[in-house]
């Protein structure tokens, strides 16, 4: 047998030994659901995502810095000591500057006020609050580690 022949039927051996241990893989790992992080939105608060979108909330604001410039960034609006639920509830019904006033009903207002609490949950926004390494490494604090 031809020496490039060899190489051919070695190079399909490894390749095909690659796609069976990369097909195995995905079985075991999606098999076994484990990657899947549970929904942590409430239904009331899947409810005011809908309302968010449905506004186009994300064109003026933003969550972890991802979105519109002309609003504030509302990520940790709800756990801001400055500001908090009251504060939302007053911006929604009121409007201010640039912000509309919208006519959102009492239930609507709660919805969102549910989804801006969950999203407060996930994190803390901006994290300036690092531990660095001499070698580089960044490791972030998260939100429930910050007292």
């Amino acid at each position: 047998m031809p020496k490039s022949t060899k190489n051919i039927l070695y190079n399909q051996l490894i390749i095909g030994s690659l796609l069976v241990f990369f097909a195995i893989y995905n079985l075991v790992l999606y098999k076994n659901g484990s990657f899947v992080k549970k929904q942590v939105l409430s239904e009331t608060a899947i409810m005011g995502q809908q309302i968010w979108q449905d506004n186009n909330c994300t064109a003026c604001h933003q969550f972890y810095g991802l979105g519109g410039y002309l609003g504030p960034d509302l990520t940790n609006v709800i756990s801001d000591t400055t500001k908090g639920e009251i504060y939302i509830r007053n911006i929604i019904n009121a409007g201010v500057k640039a912000m509309p006033k919208y006519h959102f009903s009492e239930q609507e207002i709660n919805q969102l006020i549910a989804y801006f609490k969950a999203i407060d949950q996930t994190g803390y926004f901006p994290n300036r609050k690092v531990k660095e390494s001499n070698y580089g490494w960044v490791d972030v604090v998260l939100k429930d580690s910050i007292r």
